[in-house]
């Protein structure tokens, strides 16, 4: 089973300062067909205008991991990080008994635009903890990279969930087949470009909820960057 939700489906809020598009359900969007899938609870799209941001607040016994596209993003938290994320890093934070932090776009002129998602720990009340990594672009090249898991991958960040995500880059004839469990969720979310997930086309901003599927198969593919879950079925 497949099912395609289109990129102009999902919800969306105008903040002036924020515009966020989101595939599940979140803060004044409620929709209950989408309420999450699996243990993938949210996949917000943000644009932060320049000298703006999101101010201190506090998240715990989630796994919130953020994926920069463009512009750079300043992380600062009470485990004592300060950082900048620039395209092509991925950071992982995991809430645990709680954390408090700011997220903020520095830069005078340019958005940052940025996924942030959370996914449903199998652990809960673990010790706070953050990690990022850089993730060269031909590391995803014609392929789909593991960039956070449970299980331990050399470029992924570790998470406390049973998910694993892949970020994948891919044009003309590049292509990937995956042999998967029935038993788990699967969810594809295409950030930009074309692409053809078993026989379906996705355009920049579309997903695919899959279930009962045996083989994953992208092809077909024009300037595509790609983001694939496989999820824990709860």
């Amino acid at each position: 089973m497949i099912k395609i939700r289109k990129s102009d489906e999902r919800g969306y809020a105008d903040h002036g300062w924020l515009k966020s598009y989101h595939s599940f359900s979140f803060a004044g969007y409620h929709d209950p067909r989408y309420m999450g899938w699996g243990n993938l609870r949210v996949i917000n799209e943000d644009r932060i205008e320049p000298g703006t941001g999101f101010g201190t607040h506090g998240h715990r016994d989630m796994e919130i991991i953020s994926y920069v596209l463009s512009g750079a993003l300043a992380h600062k938290d009470n485990m004592g990080n300060v950082v900048s994320i620039p395209p092509g890093d991925v950071q992982r934070m995991s809430a645990g008994t709680g954390v408090q932090h700011s997220e903020f776009n520095h830069a005078p002129k340019d958005q940052t635009h940025f996924f942030q998602i959370w996914i449903l720990p199998n652990e809960l009340n673990v010790t706070p903890s953050y990690e990022q990594k850089t993730i060269d672009p031909p590391l995803k090249r014609g392929k789909l990279l593991p960039v956070a898991s449970n299980l331990p991958h050399a470029h992924a960040v570790k998470i406390h969930a049973d998910a694993t995500l892949y970020a994948g880059l891919f044009d003309g004839d590049e292509e990937a087949t995956l042999d998967v469990s029935k038993e788990r969720l699967f969810y594809v979310h295409l950030v930009k470009g074309t692409v053809c997930v078993n026989g379906q086309i996705l355009q920049g901003g579309d997903a695919a909820l899959i279930a009962e599927e045996s083989r994953i198969h992208l092809d077909q593919a024009q300037d595509a960057e790609v983001l694939f879950f496989d999820l824990a079925a709860h």
